[in-house]
């Protein structure tokens, strides 16, 4: 069992999608508060983001928000968290909620979840990030993309060691205990890096 005491959860800020991913949401941030692990975020103040916020905080849990100046200005962030990091840009950002957290979750977003996911999948491969990385495929959203992983691989763009470097979960609960149970990544991995 991993050591494990922040949890970074990257997930979409949109309000128009279907309840299952908002049940999810809400879900992951009961689960984290219950086991007393602190969630890392975007900080947002709506979507996903917000109900994964509200149900870890309702649960007595705590919530370390990362957002870039510019978005505060626009009054994106949600302002009840407890603890606000403000940074310089969105590269800063990523890389504060990497470096505070023990494990990363997706949960199901747009561009900038994916690319935050395929970010730090990137990280892990060159050893930069030796944490888990959980893919939480809720309701089948991550198949193409998972898909696309794998072509990938099977394409020599990637190594077959490479396909450790992600989990896929189903459900919140199965996505935290990837979280603890997967073994954190060699930084030796570098030698096989390049193709």
């Amino acid at each position: 069992m991993n050591s494990v005491w922040s949890v970074c959860v990257y997930c979409a800020s949109s309000t128009k999608i279907d309840p299952v991913y908002f049940a999810a949401a809400t879900q992951l941030g009961s689960l984290l508060a219950q086991h007393q692990l602190k969630l890392v975020n975007g900080a947002g103040s709506i979507g996903l983001m917000r109900a994964c916020s509200d149900a870890c905080l309702a649960g007595g849990g705590h919530v370390t928000g990362v957002i870039p100046h510019f978005m505060v200005e626009q009054g994106w962030h949600h302002t009840g968290l407890t603890e606000l990091i403000v940074t310089e840009d969105m590269h800063s950002r990523k890389q504060t909620m990497a470096r505070l957290s023990d494990g990363a979750i997706a949960l199901p977003g747009g561009c900038g979840t994916m690319e935050e996911l395929l970010e730090v999948i990137t990280w892990k491969q060159l050893g930069l990030y030796l944490n888990p990385i959980v893919i939480l495929n809720v309701n089948g959203f991550y198949d193409p993309l998972i898909s696309m992983l794998d072509k990938a691989i099977a394409g020599n763009f990637m190594r077959p060691e490479h396909g450790q470097i992600w989990r896929v979960a189903s459900t919140p609960s199965e996505a935290l205990e990837l979280i603890y149970t997967t073994p954190i990544w060699d930084q030796n991995v570098r030698k096989f890096a390049a193709i």
